[in-house]
């Protein structure tokens, strides 16, 4: 399998030229170029244009370069009609019952990349960077309750940032 080769090169305003295997991924005609901001946008449509593991090389403008490898969403299968042996029952199900508002908690950290990919450990999700670098998630409280320390990390997939925060 051969993995496409993504390179984003980004300059010191933000701008961002965008090349899949060496030749330029453009946006769409009458579209505004890239910047920064697009990032996770660009990763989307490549991971589902591709359908495969992309190799991801980002090179800042202070000289810096991150290389990650992206892979897309697992898909599941759906069956054909015909391989259905037969209907499935209908379930009688009951009014929904008004359920209380969950309790979430925040755990944030500083110095992503801005729109990068931010892994939430213990990994219940993953949240993007904001665009001044900041991330940010939400956690239900049977999820904060499972970090007996009462700490999260935040992990950036492209910058390597790691912070360690007190979940509030």
């Amino acid at each position: 399998m051969v993995v496409p080769v993504v390179e984003f090169t980004i300059t010191a305003d933000g701008a961002m030229t965008v090349t899949v295997d060496g030749v330029a991924y453009m946006p769409e005609p009458f579209a505004p170029g890239w910047r920064r901001e697009a990032f996770p946008t660009i990763l989307d449509a490549l991971t589902a244009q591709y359908r495969s593991p992309l190799r991801v090389q980002v090179h800042e403008a202070d000289g810096s370069t991150f290389t990650d490898i992206i892979t897309p969403p697992r898909e599941r299968p759906t069956p054909k009609p015909w391989e259905t042996s037969a209907p499935a029952p209908v379930a009688v199900v009951p009014p929904p019952v008004r359920a209380a508002q969950p309790v979430l908690h925040q755990v944030a950290g500083a110095g992503f990349v801005p729109g990068e990919d931010v892994a939430v450990a213990i990994i219940h999700a993953h949240t993007d960077a904001s665009s001044d670098g900041t991330a940010r998630t939400l956690l239900t409280a049977e999820q904060a309750a499972l970090a007996v320390t009462g700490e999260a990390i935040l992990l950036g997939r492209i910058s390597g940032t790691l912070t360690i925060g007190r979940i509030q």
